[in-house]
């Protein structure tokens, strides 16, 4: 395979406390709430828990979105908006769905959509709505980790095309800016591996055009790819759970696994992927590929600090 700049190793530790969709379906009615006065009215400098939350809950997502604010959605705080000054708390008294946050995505339009453990938010600027989904009775949503019947949104993508692409616990669902479908409602679709895409955990789309998703250990399907027909997925050395994705800009595409570290698909076959001595593989949670090619690492923590 093509080799990469040399990674450079980085924990990026935050210990705050912290295509194809058709099948549309109609949806409830979306509950608003205005926040241009938060409901925990507090600009602090710093952090802080208001919520309860344990030492074990953490910045589990951030963005920084086209203003240069960042996001911090926690699992169990809520969300935190930094402007370069100041942090400001929005909670499920603001609207958001539930304050364990999974994911976070600013849309090609700007508005800020919340991935949390019990459905989806959206944020204008101004108004922060609850977004239903409408998901078939035939289809599970109850998982081992959550209480059953929630609606865990695990990650939220947008494609070239501007569909929004949300990994449930329940499956894939599409949204084209005014209905949600069920991907696998398609027919067009080949699914000849029977996959359920049940939550999926990262997303990305390919310099190719192709979708590739991270399941997580609920459905264990590994790396799963849609190439814009057919579905399929691959288990390097049986690893069912996949915590993120990037691609170079050499087209490899590099795959952050749960226990046997970084796999690396150069356009034709998967293989192993070198990772500085001290980091213990089987606890990476992140990476990242910048601009330069330089590899970024985020691990729990490394063999040194043992």
């Amino acid at each position: 395979m093509t080799k990469l700049k040399k990674p450079i190793f980085s924990l990026l530790l935050v210990s705050l406390f912290f295509t194809s969709c058709k099948g549309q379906t109609k949806t409830k009615k979306a509950q608003k709430t205005v926040v241009d006065q938060l409901s925990f009215a507090s600009k602090k400098k710093k952090l802080t828990k208001t919520q309860g939350a344990n030492k074990y809950q953490n910045v589990h997502c951030i963005i920084q979105d086209r203003n240069d604010n960042l996001w911090f959605g926690t699992t169990g705080e809520d969300v935190y908006r930094y402007d370069g000054k100041e942090f400001t708390q929005f909670t499920s008294k603001d609207g958001l769905s539930n304050n364990s946050v999974w994911s976070i995505l600013e849309d090609k339009s700007g508005k800020i959509w919340f991935g949390t453990d019990d459905g989806v938010s959206r944020y204008d600027g101004g108004t922060i709505t609850k977004i239903p989904f409408n998901i078939p009775s035939s289809i599970g949503v109850g998982t081992a980790i959550s209480q059953a019947g929630k609606t865990i949104v695990w990650s939220i993508f947008q494609d070239k095309k501007g569909i929004i692409w949300f990994g449930l616990n329940a499956g894939i669902y599409c949204y084209n800016s005014k209905t949600f479908s069920y991907f696998l409602d398609n027919p067009n679709i080949v699914n000849k591996s029977n996959l359920t895409l049940k939550s999926i955990q990262c997303m990305v789309e390919d310099t190719k055009g192709n979708l590739w998703l991270g399941s997580g250990p609920q459905a264990s399907e590994g790396i799963c790819l849609f190439a814009g027909k057919s579905l399929t997925n691959f288990k390097p050395k049986d690893e069912g759970w996949i915590r993120k994705i990037n691609e170079a800009k050499n087209g490899t595409v590099l795959f952050d696994t749960r226990h046997i570290g970084l796999v690396a698909y150069n356009g034709r076959t998967f293989s192993g992927f070198s990772e500085p001595r001290n980091l213990r593989k089987e606890l990476l949670t992140t990476i990242l590929v910048d601009s330069k090619e330089n590899i970024w690492y985020g691990s729990d923590f490394t063999l040194a600090m043992m």
